[in-house]
């Protein structure tokens, strides 16, 4: 903790982020979304692992299937979790550079600010990966979920910058996806196929192994957060981006707004079930069909969220993923420098030896959850946030 306090000294600051009100141009909704996409990164897609070893019940199997990852072809709900902290990203844009240029901050100053997060996202996801240990660059794997989301971030927020209108943003979105598509459909591998899209086979896999230094993360054959296949996954910020933005400044009623959220998120995943028959969901090629599938389901959670709690005021059922939205990357990164199965044992294997075979599993996993929630919360009642 003393090496990561140190490392990380100009980002970790003490002060108040709290969430605001509406009118106050601060989505408390957004938040919250985080904060519930967190949890599942932070140990609650162990419940149903548990449960389902518990029980061998059918429906907590199939819960237990839907958390876990397709090995190449398909979608499961735990393919959301990733792309949906990307699309959040997106949609705060509109919330802080937006708000920056609107007060006249140039948009050079801004450029720069969204390089250095994006680029401090990206050494974050290095040493996620590898930890501080040094070691030969042939053994490191450099990309990264971070990685992933720092990239994507940094050049939606460019395309943000440098476009004045959504109208604009829309074809940039669509022709990023489209483009995407293009390239995969008319190249492959050498000695495969053009339109190749299995694991040894397709281009992105190909570009990352000419490209991509270290080791790739399946087989030294691909890496599911390379290079190439960041290309989609701009245009899953850009939809954020879009999404924010007509939050933020259509004058719409909110009411009306939750119904063209819901009529759009509808719309993309009709789209993509669509281009799933020719590019089928691929969560590890972040293909065009899937960056519109989650794009769509993150818009209809956010319509949600949105709803409940902006729209009607029911704030107070949310605080518990609030305080987990609003250090989301130190939670994320904290496994590496907190060893939370020793604290959770230290403090409560009392409690799962009494709850015995087969419930103790169970209740270990709650135990873990509220262990590190615990911490998070102290952090929150501190003003203590990691800000990238």
């Amino acid at each position: 903790m003393l090496i990561f306090g140190g490392f990380f000294q100009p980002i970790l600051y003490n002060a108040l982020r709290m969430s605001q009100t509406l009118g106050s141009q601060r989505l408390y909704s957004l938040d919250a979304l985080r904060g519930f996409d967190m949890f599942w990164i932070m140990g609650g897609e162990r419940i149903f692992h548990a449960l389902s070893k518990a029980t061998d019940s059918p429906f907590w199997n199939g819960l237990s299937h839907q958390f876990s990852h397709p090995d190449w072809n398909g979608f499961r709900c735990y393919d959301l979790i990733f792309p949906l902290f990307l699309f959040i990203a997106g949609v705060a844009t509109p919330y802080s550079v937006g708000r920056q240029l609107e007060k006249g901050t140039p948009r050079q100053k801004l450029l720069w600010r969204v390089v250095k997060r994006g680029l401090i996202l990206v050494v974050l996801g290095i040493i996620y990966n590898n930890d501080l240990r040094i070691q030969p660059i042939s053994e490191m794997r450099f990309g990264s979920v971070l990685g992933r989301i720092g990239l994507a971030y940094m050049f939606a927020n460019i395309i943000y910058l440098y476009t004045k209108s959504q109208r604009s943003r829309i074809i940039w979105t669509g022709s990023l996806l489209l483009g995407y598509w293009f390239v995969l459909l008319c190249t492959a591998a050498p000695g495969f196929p053009a339109g190749n899209l299995t694991l040894e086979g397709n281009f992105a896999s190909y570009f990352d192994r000419l490209f991509l230094p270290g080791k790739l993360y399946v087989n030294n054959m691909h890496d599911p957060e390379g290079l190439f296949s960041t290309i989609p996954a701009i245009a899953t910020g850009l939809l954020g981006i879009l999404t924010g933005g007509f939050l933020k400044n259509s004058k719409l009623s909110p009411d009306v707004k939750v119904v063209r959220l819901i009529a759009a998120g509808a719309a993309l995943i009709a789209v993509a079930l669509l281009w799933n028959i020719v590019f089928p969901f691929n969560k590890n090629l972040w293909s065009s069909s899937f960056a519109i599938l989650v794009g769509g389901i993150s818009m209809l959670l956010l319509a949600v969220f949105y709803y409940i709690i902006d729209v009607k005021g029911y704030k107070k059922w949310a605080f518990f993923f609030v305080v987990i939205g609003m250090n989301s990357i130190l939670i994320y990164m904290s496994g590496h420098f907190i060893d939370w199965k020793y604290t959770t044992n230290a403090l409560f294997e009392w409690l799962t030896q009494l709850a015995g075979n087969p419930y103790g599993p169970v209740v270990f996993v709650f135990c873990f959850i509220a262990v590190k929630w615990a911490f998070l919360y102290f952090l929150y009642k501190k003003k203590v946030f990691l800000k990238v």
